[in-house]
């Protein structure tokens, strides 16, 4: 939990400096290239760790299922809408508009961690059994105890 809210929160951070960053026109090449690798380099294992959470949470009858629906949101939300989103600001020749997207992405990016950071699990050297017990287990318990 702690790790893919700091890491979301980190790249949310980088995202912000580095569209300041452009919008003053200070960046080259090789410079904005290094600063989205190195936001990658931070987002791209909290993108893992996160995906990796929704198999943990949700009971083993369920995992699955969970996985896909996350998947398919996520990938009908970032494939479908932020090419055209982005797309537009882009097209406006503006190195303000296209900063705009550079702040609804670092918005997100933040947001993304305090929703990891309030409502994540704590599942770190856990079995998954014990962090989600399957549904017949849980049925199991709740009549006997």
């Amino acid at each position: 939990r702690r790790m893919i809210a700091g890491t979301y929160a980190l790249s949310g951070a980088l995202i912000l400096v580095t569209g300041a960053m452009f919008v003053r026109n200070v960046l080259t090449a090789f410079t904005q290239t290094l600063l989205w690798s190195l936001t990658f380099f931070v987002a791209s294992p909290a993108a893992s760790a996160a995906y990796l959470t929704v198999s943990e949470i949700f009971p083993m009858e369920m995992r699955a299922q969970a996985i896909a629906f996350f998947y398919a949101v996520g990938t009908a939300i970032g494939g479908l809408l932020a090419p055209v989103l982005f797309g537009a600001l882009v097209a406006t020749a503006s190195r303000v508009n296209v900063m705009w997207g550079y702040v609804l992405g670092a918005t997100l990016m933040v947001a993304a961690a305090a929703v990891e950071w309030v409502l994540g699990v704590d599942a770190e050297r856990r079995s998954l059994e014990d962090v989600a017990p399957p549904l017949g287990q849980a049925a199991t318990e709740w009549t006997v105890g």
